[in-house]
């Protein structure tokens, strides 16, 4: 059969370029390695002129090298950072749609939940409120839920001071007064000048919005406004009266009766707030403290370095709980049961405490209960 002029060209060329091939990567490999030297020689040279005017500046450029670098490190997080952060994001949402478990909803953080509700009180900010026709101070505290002297205190007024339509009023997130903080104060010192006694500085502590320049020793920094919650401002009239500080009864060993008991001797220093979801107890010279009700013992001595210092938290069983923070010593052990009345630990001052005192939560359904509303 013949063949085609096509057909005759691939057959005669093919033979011949299986036979240049080898001669071609050879030359191919030559010329890659020549020219590969010629750059790395030129890199080399230039290497060394540079480390030889570095060494002579002695490290002088070093500083604009590291400037140079960290400006490149922000422009990959800058340019960078949104892409991945939105990849995240989708990921996130995407594992958000499953079932919470029984786990992870026990370990909600209950400081988590109070911040959360402490939003809903004007985040800790002081907002100006404008007079209109017709308000008073009194009505301007009743929608804000303040009492009045807390209005006098923050504008510079007195029971006897006149308002009128228009003019600006600033309100404070809660009772008490907002102090400016001057050289070598502490918290000691402003609790003392707004007729706090030194134990009941834990409130100014445990307001979630006071800042501190260190969380361990409470220092503050000059210039800085700390709020002061049930403060007295000096030298003024006060113009609603406060409810006496509660004393509570003696704590003695008593049978269980599904009733909560006082955990401790004292006075109440603190009541339960909205950022404050439980009551301090005070005593002196400290003093035993005891298991509101019978219930077995989950947690029991200082397991991690939060706030609450030493503690013991019990389970009653019927779907409360019952913490006792700032021990100065545990004496339960976990999984141990205990009566209404028996003696868990000693009031003291560990975690995040300014004085000696027990802090004493009820919990229940995930939230936080107010106390004084189950002890008897």
């Amino acid at each position: 059969m013949p063949y085609t002029m096509a057909q005759l060209t691939i057959r005669f060329r093919t033979p011949r370029f299986f036979k240049e091939l080898p001669f071609f990567l050879k030359f191919l490999r030559n010329y890659v390695r020549l020219r590969g030297y010629k750059l790395f020689s030129k890199f080399e040279v230039g290497k060394s002129f540079l480390v030889d005017i570095l060494y002579q500046k002695r490290g002088r450029y070093a500083r604009p090298f590291l400037h140079l670098g960290m400006i490149s490190i922000l422009f990959l997080v800058i340019t960078f950072g949104p892409i991945i952060f939105n990849q995240d994001e989708s990921q996130d949402r995407e594992a958000g749609r499953g079932v919470l478990t029984a786990s992870s909803a026990f370990a909600t953080d209950f400081y988590t939940l109070q911040a959360e509700e402490v939003r809903q009180y004007r985040g800790g900010e002081v907002t100006t409120h404008i007079v209109q026709e017709g308000e008073t101070i009194a009505s301007i505290a009743t929608r804000y839920d303040l009492e009045p002297s807390t209005i006098f205190w923050e504008n510079n007024l007195n029971d006897l001071s006149k308002i009128k339509p228009g003019q600006e009023l600033r309100i404070l997130p809660l009772d008490g007064v907002r102090h400016k903080v001057k050289k070598g104060e502490t918290i000691y010192s402003v609790g003392k000048k707004y007729k706090l006694e030194e134990i009941q500085t834990q409130v100014i502590v445990d307001y979630p919005f006071n800042e501190f320049l260190n969380d361990e020793t409470f220092e503050l920094a000059t210039g800085q406004f700390l709020m002061v919650p049930d403060g007295i401002k000096p030298n003024t009239r006060v113009v609603v009266t406060r409810a006496a500080i509660a004393y509570t009864p003696d704590a003695g060993a008593v049978i269980g009766s599904g009733n909560f008991a006082w955990p401790a001797k004292g006075r109440i220093t603190q009541g339960y707030r909205f950022y404050h979801k439980a009551i301090d107890i005070a005593s002196g010279g400290g003093g035993p403290v005891l298991a509101a009700d019978s219930g077995t013992v989950v947690v029991s001595g200082w397991v991690d370095n939060s706030g609450y210092g030493n503690r013991v938290i019990i389970d009653h069983g019927n779907g409360f709980v019952t913490l006792y923070a700032h021990l100065s010593v545990s004496q339960v052990r976990v999984g141990q049961r205990v009566n209404r009345g028996s003696v868990i630990g000693q009031m003291g001052s560990s975690g995040r405490s300014t004085g000696i005192h027990l802090h004493f939560e009820i919990r229940s359904g995930g939230g936080l209960l107010n106390p004084l509303s189950y002890l008897n």
